[in-house]
């Protein structure tokens, strides 16, 4: 089957054989696994105890205001993607040598912009509705047996966004694929864009809501009446923390989405550009950036489950970096091997693994600038 993938320089074309045909069906497949996986993270976390009876009662207290606010904010902008999704009917044209109809072009498009609001919504509500959970199981994990088993439950509770983040990406990206082929760019276009305007306001509003609560608890709470810091008699207290729940979970999770589908797109139109004139064609354009990233999603499985502090003495980031090294170091090697396959050239491996030696730096130069062990932190202690 021929299709065209467009991009601003021009149609690509891209043979899919059957052979790419089944590897868009294992990928799709990888996806549904993330999903899986995820399911059974939060089984685990959700597994742990509470704690005391105060604790429960403050973290229902919170649990309902992240609900409110979400459910407010997701009812609001049902009425503007509606409206939004027939103007991108009508708006953004389709390319002339399109495989498929204009009307089925832009009828895709518009459902898949609806398809990634839904998909960002969805692991924006998931990563908040387990953080809120997730919250008081640690503290009490923390303060019943000790950093090793709160450790544990709070990475598993983030590595349940992480999954949704990459599986419902995945799972958008590779049925449009399989449905569009060549034609699938101009389809995509919608799913990144639905994605990203949710991301935008659940990022900023839950920003603003945190914000607005923290002024609010420390000049009535502290100023005023005299109340502590972070004490759950003020009510403000209460409402910092949903913000915090929203912005930093939900709104994260929905940014990290926004950030995945953007770049899944953009490596799609660009490796069919790059290796169009190559003797693979630019079908190993289109293909190696999907391999990618089903190759990190299993990846990312092994290092999550890596994640385990081996004492109660060991630092909890020590473990933390076990688990990305392990997955990052995997991630090589198999792409690697996937980079030979598919494109016949070793520098899409070379490109992955400059971007995973600049991860890995990132992650270095953090912890040392924001733990405590280290000169930075201590030079600000020692001026305060």
């Amino acid at each position: 089957m021929v299709g065209w993938l467009a991009q601003e320089s021009g149609p690509i074309q891209a043979r899919f054989g059957s052979g790419e045909n089944l590897a868009l069906w294992l990928i799709f497949g990888v996806s549904l696994v993330a999903l899986l996986f995820a399911w059974y993270l939060v089984r685990e976390v959700l597994a742990a105890p509470e704690g005391t009876e105060k604790m429960k009662e403050i973290a229902r207290a919170i649990q309902e205001g992240a609900k409110a606010y979400l459910n407010r904010q997701y009812r609001t902008l049902a009425v503007f993607l509606a409206a939004l999704a027939v103007v991108l009917f009508f708006v953004l044209p389709v390319p002339k040598n399109a495989e498929h109809s204009a009307l089925s072009i832009r009828f895709g498009r518009s459902i898949a912009f609806l398809l990634g609001a839904l998909a960002s919504m969805v692991t924006g509500y998931v990563g908040m509705w387990l953080a809120v959970r997730a919250n008081v199981r640690t503290a009490n994990a923390a303060r019943e047996t000790g950093l090793r088993r709160a450790v544990r439950i709070a990475f598993r509770a983030g590595g349940v966004a992480g999954m949704f983040t990459v599986g419902m990406g995945l799972f958008g990206a590779t049925l449009i694929l399989i449905i569009y082929k060549g034609d699938a760019t101009s389809v995509l276009v919608g799913f990144g864009f639905g994605g990203a305007l949710l991301a935008m306001f659940m990022r900023v509003g839950g920003g603003i809501v945190t914000k607005a609560a923290d002024v609010g608890a420390d000049l009535v709470g502290k100023i005023e009446q005299g109340i502590p810091e972070d004490d759950p008699r003020n009510a403000a207290t209460i409402a910092d923390n949903v913000g915090d729940n929203v912005g930093d979970c939900a709104g994260m999770a929905a940014d990290l989405f926004e950030s995945y589908e953007v770049t899944l797109v953009a490596s799609l139109i660009l490796g069919a550009a790059a290796f169009s004139g190559s003797e693979v064609g630019a079908i190993a354009g289109v293909m190696f950036p999907l391999w990618v990233r089903a190759i990190g999603v299993l990846t990312s499985i092994v290092g999550i489950l890596s994640v385990s502090p081996r004492s109660e003495e060991e630092h909890g980031m020590k473990a933390i970096n076990r688990g990305f090294f392990i997955s990052a170091i995997l991630s090589a090697a198999i792409v690697f091997f996937a980079s030979e396959l598919v494109t016949k050239d070793w520098r899409p491996f070379a490109a992955v693994a400059i971007g995973l030696i600049l991860a890995s730096l990132i992650q270095v130069l953090t912890q040392y600038f924001t733990d405590a062990k280290y000169k930075p932190v201590q030079e600000i202690a020692e001026s305060t």
